[in-house]
């Protein structure tokens, strides 16, 4: 009877449920078409940078794109010692074409990357090999330049006999392909890249912890008063978004300088006897970085502190509790999930800190951007600048999934 009932009730001969289901797709692709120019733009500029980021750092080209005869007869090389005539042969008509194209530049820079010297090395080469008319080329190419006769250059070369590499993410984590193509540490005066990971960890990691401890109370005091004073409140706290993070930086230059505002006060107050040094060094940076970033940890707490009803703490007053105690165990279990978006977004914008460390950090003080901006506009390296990139992005993610695994929604519980 039901069913009889929806067929003739539909004037069309179509059953209801079914022109349900066509008016809901046709709903969906509508809000889908709406949405298209987002889900466009965010691949465009988000999504299609990490992936071709991800990408560089582990595809490099150049050898097998620039000498394709010596690459294709090292696919013969047992990896002993030194190739045959053969493979020289074809490296002299290599050399011979970089001469010709003005490509022995960009083969000499790959090589250098890995044996310190080689670009001039490869350019004189190219020159004097352009030169040559009749073999053997072995003991002529070994003659214009020892680089060829070193067995740690064939490994480089053999390695580039395919399109991916993982020179720049052993580098970027202080480890390098030895003369056998095996991996081994770094040199201890080109092992840095570990030590600067953990100075990004460390200074990101420390200006969270200080935007916490300033941002709570002022969170809390924003959520408990009344709304008059916390509307003016809450514009002192989002005043600096309405200042350039160049313009904050370079005022914090002025404050902590050595005549600046600061000392002057504390020399004034006989708290110092000369001028501190806190410009140019790591307090500045972290000073810098804390007034930037406190915005970002504090209004997620708030935002949660505002949902939280006081009539929790005044049940648990009434019922013998003391202020801390009440707080404590009823009121600051609450704020977890505040705290955790809060700080996790302060502490993820740290890690890609650049301008700041560049005008109030020394030397010591530089992060992980600063060296992606270096190979970047400096030595147009992008696959070290691509691999340091890469790796900043899995330890970001990672630590996020191992917060939202200790922390997430699911695992707060009221004390």
């Amino acid at each position: 009877m039901a069913t009889t009932a929806v067929h003739t009730g539909n004037t069309e001969g179509m059953p209801l449920r079914l022109k349900l289901r066509r008016v809901q797709r046709r709903q969906k692709l509508k809000a889908f078409i709406l949405v298209l120019p987002l889900l466009l733009f965010v691949f465009i500029a988000f999504l299609f940078p990490i992936g071709r980021m991800m990408f560089n750092a582990v595809h490099d080209d150049t050898l097998l794109s620039l000498m394709p005869q010596t690459m294709a007869a090292l696919n013969a090389w047992d990896g002993k010692g030194l190739p045959n005539e053969v493979v020289y042969a074809a490296l002299t008509s290599d050399l011979k074409k970089a001469w010709l194209q003005k490509t022995g530049g960009a083969i000499g820079k790959r090589l250098n990357y890995e044996i310190p010297g080689a670009l001039s090395e490869v350019i004189s080469s190219t020159r004097k090999a352009s030169m040559l008319s009749d073999g053997p080329y072995k003991e002529e190419l070994i003659e214009i330049s020892p680089l060829w006769g070193q067995h740690a250059l064939w490994s480089l070369l053999n390695r580039g006999t395919s399109a991916y590499t993982g020179y720049y993410l052993l580098r970027s984590i202080d480890y390098q392909y030895g003369p056998d193509s095996q991996i081994v540490p770094s040199p201890p005066e080109n092992a840095i890249f570990r030590d600067v990971f953990v100075r990004t960890l460390g200074i990101s990691l420390g200006v969270t912890i200080l935007t916490l401890l300033l941002g709570f109370p002022v969170a809390y005091l924003l959520a408990i008063l009344p709304r008059k004073f916390s509307n003016l409140v809450m514009i002192m706290v989002v005043l600096p978004f309405w200042t350039s993070v160049l313009v904050r930086t370079t005022a914090w230059v002025v404050l902590l300088q050595q005549h600046g505002v600061v000392n002057d006060m504390l020399m004034a107050l006989h708290i110092i006897s000369q001028p501190a040094e806190l410009i140019y060094n790591r307090v500045g940076t972290i000073v810098a970085m804390t007034h930037i970033q406190l915005p970002f940890t504090l209004l997620p707490i708030y935002s949660v502190m505002k949902t939280i009803s006081p009539n929790y703490v005044r049940a648990a007053r009434s019922l013998g509790a003391g202020p801390f105690y009440a707080f404590w165990k009823i009121y600051f279990p609450q704020t977890v999930a505040g705290i955790a978006a809060g700080c996790l977004l302060t502490f993820i914008l740290c890690l890609g800190y650049y301008i700041t460390p560049a005008l109030v950090g020394g030397p010591a003080d530089q992060m992980v951007s600063s060296f992606v901006a270096h190979y970047t506009n400096e030595e147009l390296n992008w696959g070290m600048a691509s691999a340091l990139g890469a790796i900043l992005l899995i330890v970001t993610l990672l630590l996020y999934y191992a917060l939202n695994k200790l922390v997430g929604v699911d695992r707060i519980k009221m004390g």
